[in-house]
């Protein structure tokens, strides 16, 4: 069977499934990757896309006599497998599908629809889990209903569930990418700003194919984005623990305010960063203290133990290769850039985490491009 690559920041440049003549079963493939967030100094600023992916086989086949109509059926493998709920109404992919379904008219899954999950990205630790999850349902919700979503209304949907546009923007279209929430009009920011439950609400175990119907419409343009440039050279070592830290528990240990010294001395060094990632061959000095924060990281200490001394102990001085180190996105995943020498960084790391009883997983990941539909013809 013959496959067409289609990604999403391209023009389709391949017969697409509605084009062909109706037939009874309908395939495609969307794979979204994981992401990195803060990267340092750039707290819910930036992110970036790596080489894990979360995958999803989805299958459409037309009822009839031999095949009569069933509900969504969900599979999954990886990652989470023993974690996620395959029941259509509380799994997050496609409850945010059937959010995109609604607000374009469309008000059920359509009959025999499979989905198998394959998960690469570890849950809880700071590699964009979440948000791959929501990009994924997006994408599902824009190929179910032939919607045809540019990437901008796409990221608009996935930002009424994700409120932080880093993560989300970085799975969608994929490098390094800054991001941010546009400031509204009243109506518009109203919009935006409806509570999570409204959006996704719970389905109760009663409930039929007319509950939950009317969602709330994104407003148009939530958020904006940028592509950075990226160093071909520059690779990104994960360094994972084997604990899992909520966002939300590590979002709570960060303070209402911070002094002017602490938010220039970051602004200072996102400044330098945005374009120091992209030169060749990159500034190892350069990097390491741009990739310094002083708003999220030092909060976050108590919540990780080992996070203080891996950042401060592995330099570019002590590990040739190593460009800059930080926590990726809440953590506890440590991320490091580097050019090379990464099992010395990665084994180093983890004699320090041993110190605390705290096992740890590395993986070397290139940087990824974004998330990627593929019609099985």
């Amino acid at each position: 069977m013959a496959t067409a690559m289609t990604p999403l920041s391209l023009t389709v440049a391949c017969m697409d499934i509605r084009d062909l003549p109706p037939s009874k079963l309908r395939s495609f493939i969307i794979r979204v990757p994981a992401t990195s967030a803060n990267i340092g100094p750039g707290f819910d600023v930036v992110g970036l896309s790596l080489s894990l992916h979360l995958t999803l086989t989805v299958t459409v086949e037309e009822p009839d006599a031999a095949s009569p109509a069933r509900p969504p059926k969900i599979t999954h493998s990886g990652e989470g497998a023993d974690e996620v709920p395959l029941d259509a109404y509380k799994n997050l992919t496609t409850r945010v599908a059937l959010y995109v379904l609604r607000c374009h008219g469309i008000a059920k899954f359509p009959a025999n629809l499979t989905i198998h999950c394959d998960n690469e990205i570890p849950f809880g630790r700071g590699l964009g889990s979440s948000g791959a999850a929501v990009i994924a349902g997006v994408l599902l919700g824009n190929e179910l209903g032939e919607l045809n979503l540019p990437v901008e209304r796409l990221l608009d949907f996935a930002l009424m569930v994700e409120r932080h546009p880093d993560n989300v923007t970085a799975a969608l279209v994929g490098g390094f990418v800054g991001s941010y929430l546009r400031e509204l009009d009243q109506a518009a920011t109203e919009a935006a700003s409806v509570p999570l439950s409204e959006v996704l609400p719970e389905y109760p175990p009663d409930a039929g194919e007319e509950w939950g119907l009317n969602p709330p419409q994104p407003p148009l343009g939530i958020g904006h984005f940028v592509r950075f440039g990226w160093s071909d050279s520059i690779k990104a070592l994960a360094i994972i623990p084997r604990f899992e830290l909520s966002t939300a528990k590590a979002r709570g240990v960060l303070p209402q305010e911070y002094s002017r010294k602490d938010l220039v001395f970051n602004l200072q060094r996102l400044a330098v960063l945005t374009t120091a990632l992209a030169q060749n061959p990159p500034d190892p000095e350069l990097i390491y203290e741009a990739m310094k924060d002083r708003v999220h990281q030092p909060y976050r200490k108590t919540l990780i133990p080992g996070l203080p001394e891996v950042t401060n102990n592995i330099t570019p001085s002590t590990h040739p290769g190593l460009l800059g180190i930080c926590l990726s996105g809440a953590g506890p995943t440590i991320l490091a850039l580097a050019t090379g020498g990464f099992e010395a960084i990665a084994e180093d790391a983890r004699a320090i985490f041993r110190t605390q009883g705290i096992e740890v997983d590395w993986k070397v990941l290139e940087i990824a491009g974004g998330s990627v539909v593929q019609q099985n013809l």
